[in-house]
């Protein structure tokens, strides 16, 4: 008898749903879509239906009364009145692993590099983890990113993050692929937002090469992805590099760039009707910014570390921009580059006395400090007789400080310099700071 019932109940036929919980298209304006009879919550993915039958992905960004607003993640065509709006059913989790190095995703992590699906062990969220203050590890250790003048003069810490913040056309990518080539990290995470297309495989190709490839991820949202999708983005790489880091290893986060970031949010809130408030930028940007610079940094495993660096462009080359601005406040440091330098030809056009590394003193010893600032010293004193020596205006001996600084002001120039291939490992830079600055 017990066999029989066991045997019927395997027959047993579950009842279907009841209902499928379904909205309806009403509007579509600008970037938005909106929706009503359904319930949604805030952040949570929907499919709407076309006119050709197929489903478009979207997200929900907002809702006022019974109209949901929803945002879609890529070009939206094919709608109509009256679409069917259904949740999105089955997991939205993102499973990573280490077969996600060398790998290259979108903002939804879904893999754009032609090399089959991605997989892992663990789930990894959507949103960058937060980190009580108290629990991070300091920054103690010095990060050699390979480039002179940072090594020496910048010098970063492991656990920091810092912005390079210049003008377009100055040379922020070089820079960035330089720094990402020639970094001591285990693994690099590196973010393309709302750059041209043409770069992302130039970057992929020229700057991180084979063998950079193999200990990166990279997460790429161009220039014609929705503002949905770079926002999503920029979060996935901060999302991933915690990963990593809280698996005790050295990570290296590069976000190219945090401007085009706060682009991304501004259209957003715009077109949810948020008021613009500092250059068409509304409050809510200046308020998500810290939210994901403070995900980035050192975790609770002093075994592993986050060091983040930012492109941010500083439009007509105003560094008062309001992001510039921004960042210079909520980061540990920035690294100026100006459109003078690159114009003579200095490469990195690093401009020293401009920039600053708040991390610096924590991780250096008192002797690399001291010619630091030395050197730096002679570039002010420099700088007030410069324009006077073509001149011929300017006469020695009047100052020994100034002459000294005039003598070496050529040997700090070519220190300074450094080719798009030279290799400036730490030791050797402090080195000849030292010997220079004696």
């Amino acid at each position: 008898m017990s066999a029989l019932a066991a045997t019927l109940r395997s027959l047993e036929i579950k009842a279907p749903p009841v209902a499928t919980p379904t909205g309806r298209l009403v509007a579509v304006q600008g970037l938005l879509l909106e929706s009503v009879g359904c319930r949604l919550h805030t952040g949570q993915r929907c499919r709407v239906e076309t006119v050709d039958g197929n489903w478009l992905d979207a997200q929900v960004v907002g809702f006022r009364d019974k109209v949901t607003y929803l945002m879609p993640f890529k070009q939206a065509d094919g709608l109509v009145t009256g679409a069917r709006v259904l949740p999105a059913t089955g997991p939205s989790s993102i499973q990573i692993g280490p077969s996600w190095m060398g790998r290259m995703v979108n903002g939804l992590g879904e893999p754009i590099d032609g090399r089959g699906k991605l997989g892992g062990e663990e789930t990894l969220s959507t949103t960058p983890p937060k980190v009580n203050p108290l629990k991070k590890a300091p920054v103690e250790e010095p990060l050699d990113v390979g480039v002179r003048a940072i090594n020496s003069m910048l010098t970063l810490g492991k656990g920091q993050r810092v912005g390079l913040m210049a003008g377009s056309g100055v040379g922020k990518s070089v820079l960035l692929g330089l720094i990402t080539r020639q970094t001591v990290a285990d693994v690099i995470v590196v973010g393309l937002i709302g750059e041209r297309n043409r770069e992302v495989r130039e970057f992929i190709e020229k700057s991180l090469g084979p063998e950079g490839l193999k200990r990166a991820v990279v997460v790429v949202a161009p220039a014609d992805e929705s503002p949905l999708m770079r926002v999503m983005a920029t979060e996935l790489c901060h999302s991933i590099a915690a990963h990593f880091r809280d698996r005790g290893q050295n990570v290296l986060l590069l976000c190219d760039s945090l401007t085009r970031y706060a682009m991304a949010l501004r259209e957003v809130a715009l077109s949810l009707g948020e008021p613009p408030a500092t250059r068409g930028y509304p409050p809510s940007v200046f308020s998500n910014l810290p939210q994901l610079v403070e995900s980035a940094g050192n975790g609770e495993n002093e075994n592993g570390s986050m060091s983040a660096i930012y492109t941010v462009l500083a439009e007509g080359d105003d560094q008062q921009d309001p992001v510039v601005d921004s960042a210079r406040a909520i980061l540990d440091g920035h690294i100026v580059l100006t459109r003078e330098l690159a114009e003579r030809g200095h490469y990195p056009a690093i401009d020293v006395a401009q920039s600053i590394s708040r991390c610096m003193a924590q991780v250096v010893s008192p002797e690399h400090a001291l010619a630091a600032r030395k050197l730096k010293a002679s570039l002010a004193k420099h700088a007030r007789v410069r324009d006077l020596i073509p001149l011929g205006a300017y006469q020695p001996g009047a100052d020994p400080e100034t002459d000294r600084a005039v003598k070496l002001h050529p040997h700090i120039e070519a220190f300074l310099c450094q080719g798009t291939r030279e290799d400036a490992p730490f030791a050797g830079c402090i080195d000849q700071l030292k010997a220079m600055m004696a």
